[in-house]
């Protein structure tokens, strides 16, 4: 049994990689965050392109990352580890370069940029998770898992308030953010690939064959969709609401944000190391619960109306807040657990596309929802990730020993150790 007491700060640097691996993610998300979230506005300010035509290639550059995942999980059962998150980094650096090359007025320019940063943006996540998984074993590599995205969250906070700071600059600001996230993602790649791990490939006969690496999982990833439309709700749900339907100031949106982040920063680890002496499938399924009681907190406090509706909501976002801590800290740990070794990357793979597709398509059903009320919007996806946490459980009686007994590590392939201080 895990506790917070076992898990030092530097026996958790070296289950996340080692010290070189905790500065490349480190950088990595600053640089994200200074660009990420202002893609778009770079496209319209800088570029002078249509807002829908920035949109449409900014969406074109999330489809077409989703769809070179199974060929990144592919290279991640070939034991490849260090270089696949470098070459992410280095995708990225890439795409960046192509935008600061983009004249004014062109759109192709734009979506072939925007193209190639998807590409990066959706492949290092499954190839972080096989780095850790690689270095780290059973509830301390869950810990891991949660610092990683704890780390980035506040790399990428720390980031976005940087350029939101440099933004009264105009155009001349918006590019020299590109230009240091352009640097920084080279400068991760290196201290990345500096790391040199690599896993030697299973001998198992069944690594050969693309026989579905996970064929009891299929509910686990389609419950997956769902859950991660959590990770949206603070960006575009509850803004919407605040905004259009209780006509709250945008100040309560940004409040909500921030809470959100320092929420997630600080608590994401202890609450993980608390919740590993449960099996990982019973918390992923805690999770969704947390998750269907804050939309129907929020349908409460929708119908509060204007005034008291809008500090109500901020504090049902706690509740939401918690059931997304939840959620990120078992989902990625229990496809790592239950992934077969020789087709770790395949299996986070499918898992990524999973998330990568509910993220692409929650934006449209959050807004397609919230014109019809509080009631369709908060009601709708109330019973959806209820019906999903109860699909994650129902799934235990057919799934692998592995997944009943969650606590355990199953084997993984014999890794080069990270080097490096």
């Amino acid at each position: 049994m895990a506790t917070l007491s076992k898990i030092r700060p530097r026996a958790l640097v070296h289950a996340s990689g080692g010290p070189r691996y905790a500065v490349a993610l480190a950088v990595d998300a600053l640089g994200t965050g200074l660009l990420r979230p202002f893609l778009l506005l770079y496209g319209v300010t800088v570029l002078g392109l249509s807002a829908p035509a920035t949109g449409i290639a900014m969406t074109a550059g999330i489809v077409a990352g989703l769809v070179c995942v199974p060929a990144v999980g592919r290279w991640l059962d070939r034991g490849a580890r260090s270089t696949v998150v470098a070459a992410s980094m280095l995708v990225r650096a890439l795409g960046v370069a192509l935008l600061l090359a983009t004249p004014s007025g062109h759109v192709w320019l734009f979506a072939a940029a925007a193209l190639v940063q998807g590409v990066g943006n959706q492949a290092w996540p499954p190839a972080h998770a096989a780095l850790v998984a690689t270095v780290s074993h059973g509830r301390e590599r869950d810990a891991a898992l949660a610092a990683g995205r704890a780390l980035r969250n506040a790399g990428m906070g720390v980031g976005a308030l940087i350029a939101t700071v440099c933004l009264t600059g105009g155009t001349t600001a918006l590019r020299a953010l590109a230009a240091l996230t352009g640097v920084a993602c080279l400068v991760a790649a290196g201290l990345a690939w500096s790391v040199r791990l690599r896993a030697r490939p299973s001998a198992d006969p069944a690594a050969t064959a693309d026989d579905g690496p996970a064929p009891r999982m299929r509910a686990l990833l389609t419950a997956n969709v769902v859950y991660v439309f959590c990770l949206n709700v603070p960006e575009i749900a509850l803004p919407l609401i605040l905004v259009t339907q209780l006509d709250a100031s945008p100040v309560w949106s940004a409040a909500v944000f921030v809470a959100n982040t320092v929420l997630v920063v600080t608590l994401q680890v202890p609450v993980t190391v608390l919740l590993s002496r449960y099996p990982r499938r019973t918390v992923l399924a805690l999770g969704g619960v947390l998750l269907s009681v804050s939309y129907l907190g929020f349908l409460a406090a929708a119908s509060l109306g204007p005034g008291r509706g809008a500090p109500a909501v901020a504090a049902v976002s706690v509740v939401c807040t918690f059931g997304e801590i939840v959620y990120a800290g078992s989902a990625t740990a229990l496809v790592t657990a239950l992934a077969p070794a020789h087709a770790l990357g395949r299996v986070l793979a499918r898992f990524e596309v999973s998330t990568g597709f509910g993220l692409a398509v929650s934006p449209m059903v959050i807004t397609a929802l919230a014109p019809h009320g509080p009631t369709a919007l908060w009601g709708t996806l109330g019973a959806a990730t209820l019906l999903s946490a109860a699909a994650v459980v129902a799934e235990r009686d057919g799934a692998s020993t592995a997944a009943g007994t969650a606590g355990r590590a199953p084997a993984l392939p014999a890794a080069t150790p990270p080097g490096g201080p």
